[in-house]
């Protein structure tokens, strides 16, 4: 497994042979509107071209249509003929976009030898996780290769726990930047929440990502590199560079 994070959720998985594209997100720096009203996002430039970032890919996972999830650039410029994993509820859309082979994941999917399970995600808390719903975290498994958990845009609640409970993955990506809007609230892990995760599966290697991308992320890399150190898993806690590959 080797795991390239392009941008806040968007990476290159090379996974069972396949080499997939996780939440595609393209656009050029300061493309779209505020989210927090500080400044337009993304507020980082991508850190390669976008033929580099589609260079050999299989096929794409999507795990919700916010759009720095996948992007107005991602749904015209990638190829239409790509398998397309995704939720149930976003595969009309989808289509609707040009994509020819759009497979929906309503709890567990087989593709070229990778099993992919639907996990549930919460998008935040209260109104706030209704009103951002529906979001989804996947489970991915191969022969000789690490059990994997991406998370996605979740906050710790049970479902969380009960997901590291049954699969016992080895490699859990979560999304960290502890991100709010207006009164929410964190709609995404934040310090604490984070820190959780690695006490929380003890056997598993955690990789934090979505950081230090948009304009309402609360955490930056050196703040959850401080509170991991303290919380005594800082060993077990990376957190990629824009643009930086991770070997497992």
């Amino acid at each position: 497994m080797q795991l390239q994070l392009i941008r806040n959720a968007t990476m290159r998985l090379h996974y069972g042979s396949q080499l997939l594209l996780l939440d595609p997100d393209l656009a050029p720096k300061h493309a779209r509107e505020p989210l927090a009203g500080v400044q337009n996002n993304p507020i980082v430039g991508l850190p390669m071209s976008t033929d580099e970032i589609m260079a050999d890919i299989n096929a794409i996972l999507v795990s919700h249509l916010h759009q720095d999830h996948f992007d107005a650039v991602a749904q015209e410029d990638l190829p239409k003929d790509l398998p397309l994993f995704c939720q149930p509820e976003d595969v009309d859309s989808i289509s609707d976009s040009g994509f020819t082979q759009v497979l929906p994941i309503k709890d567990e999917l087989i593709w070229e030898s990778i099993r992919f399970s639907r996990t549930a995600a919460q998008h935040g808390f209260g109104k706030w996780a209704e009103m951002l719903a529906p979001v989804s975290g996947f489970v991915l498994q191969a022969a000789r290769e690490p059990t994997v958990y991406w998370a996605g845009d979740t906050v710790w609640y049970p479902a969380v726990q009960a997901v590291i409970d049954k699969f016992k993955p080895e490699v859990i990506i979560i999304h960290s930047s502890g991100a709010e809007l207006e009164d929410s609230g964190p709609i995404v892990m934040d310090l604490e929440q984070s820190v959780l995760v690695c006490q929380s599966a003890p056997n598993a290697k955690v990789v934090a990502v979505h950081l230090e991308s948009l304009d309402h992320g609360k955490v930056s890399r050196d703040a959850l590199r401080v509170a991991a150190e303290e919380a005594g898993v800082g060993e077990r806690l990376s957190i990629p560079l824009d643009g930086e590959g991770l070997d497992f």
